[in-house]
């Protein structure tokens, strides 16, 4: 039964529309929970923080609602440009860190990892992520079977991808490592021989060693990840504090709204730390339906990847599959003490608003891209929607490829 579904021409996409919507969902139950007690402290709403979010998401949904009608075209045109924007906000965040005046009245100030304008502020490595990805995946594309040379392959891609990560991992090594393994999950996908992969992977390593050195907190974080217990006070506060959410839940939870560790015992129970919150309130059962979901979707876009028929797409499809994969482990990894914490937002449910509506284009464009498999297209095709539907939701995808007019095979299937 199962594999006739999955044989379905819309699998893919009805499995990441459902994957996608109920982490989102979750999500949002969470962060009220998370926040409605610092919330009604601080403005005498519950309600404040969680509206926030809300609108957020809205903004979000929106994003995936023109990503997904957007041919592959777009986005190749695109990538160059919104890349260049990527750099000069990132070096835009550094300079101003480095020489930002308390007393500017602007309107315009910086912190670590945020640029803020006005009442708004939006986060440069997010939107590094998703220009990185479509500018790698076009790059790789155009040279083709030169990807084998390490002379076309480095320039100018690895000059250009390494400063883009030296800006981003100077305030941000968490967000910086998720781009790192998106990057060497693209050119591993897209066939890059495996001597290549080992030096970006030797040098990533040198760069994550210095980056963690040239800052004295990220050093601490390495100390007291072996022994929390030891810097209870200080440094490993944060983390003993998440294992005792985790330990009060049990299996079945202490019940959704009823966190204790929420009363201000755990700092960023809403963003970072908040799977050890689901943890407390759902349980261990609750974490598993958490880790399910990011199963379902990571093994949707990997299926995806697998089934394009377009090169582009496949790499795409890869990449953001890889990103929302590693962001979620380090995320978990970090909360369960599996390895240190780095600081970077579980992918749908922690509050943010920068990393949510990223996150929702970059599906919205994968949604797309699964209308667009073959079997897919060939079926909504068939069916020839109404005009209103297509005007309401999304266009008609582009005719599958015959074997004779395709350019080449999708990267993935060329490797299996």
């Amino acid at each position: 039964m199962l594999r006739g579904l999955l044989d379905r021409p819309l699998a893919s996409y009805y499995l990441l529309l459902s994957s996608a919507g109920l982490l989102l969902t979750i999500g949002l139950v969470m962060v009220f929970s998370a926040t409605m007690v610092e919330s009604y402290e601080a403005t005498g709403n519950a309600f404040a923080v969680i509206l926030q979010q809300v609108i957020w998401a809205v903004v979000g949904l929106v994003c995936f609602w023109v990503a997904q009608r957007l041919p592959a075209r777009t986005y190749r045109a695109v990538s160059r440009p919104l890349l260049v924007v990527a750099i000069l906000l990132g070096l835009f965040l550094v300079v101003m860190s480095m020489t930002q005046d308390e007393n500017d009245s602007s309107g315009i100030a910086t912190d670590n990892l945020w640029i803020h304008i006005g009442p708004v502020q939006f986060q440069p490595a997010e939107v590094a992520k998703f220009a990185l990805l479509l500018w790698a995946a076009d790059s790789l594309v155009r040279l083709g079977p030169r990807i084998a040379s390490w002379r076309d392959l480095a320039i100018p891609m690895f000059p250009i991808a390494g400063l883009l990560m030296i800006i981003i991992g100077y305030a941000d090594l968490g967000t910086m490592l998720i781009i790192v393994a998106m990057f060497i999950g693209l050119l591993w996908a897209s066939g890059v021989p495996l001597r290549i992969l080992g030096v970006l992977f030797g040098t990533a390593l040198v760069g994550s060693v210095l980056l963690i050195a040239f800052e004295g907190y990220r050093m601490e974080r390495i100390i007291s990840f072996s022994r929390p217990e030891d810097f209870a006070d200080t440094w490993g506060y944060q983390a003993i504090q998440g294992y005792y959410a985790i330990a009060d839940g049990g299996w079945f939870g202490l019940g959704l709204g009823e966190s204790r560790q929420k009363w201000e015992w755990l700092p960023n129970g809403h963003n970072d730390f908040i799977f050890a919150l689901i943890a407390e309130e759902l349980g261990v059962v609750g974490c598993l339906v958490i880790l399910a979901l990011f199963g379902v979707l990571v093994y949707t876009g990997f299926r995806i990847a697998r089934r394009s028929d377009d090169a582009f797409r496949s790499l795409v499809a890869a990449g953001v599959t890889i990103w929302i994969a590693g962001q979620a482990f380090i995320n978990i990894g970090g909360v369960l003490g599996l390895i240190p914490m780095t600081g970077v937002p579980l992918p749908f449910i922690s509050d943010g608003g920068t990393a949510l509506v990223v996150v929702l284009a970059a599906v919205g464009m994968l949604a797309g891209f699964a209308r667009a498999e073959p079997d897919a297209a060939q079926a909504l095709r068939a069916r020839n929607p109404s005009r209103l539907v297509r005007l309401l939701w999304a266009p008609l995808p582009p005719a599958p490829r015959s074997e004779s007019d395709s350019e080449s095979p999708s990267p993935t299937t060329r490797k299996k």
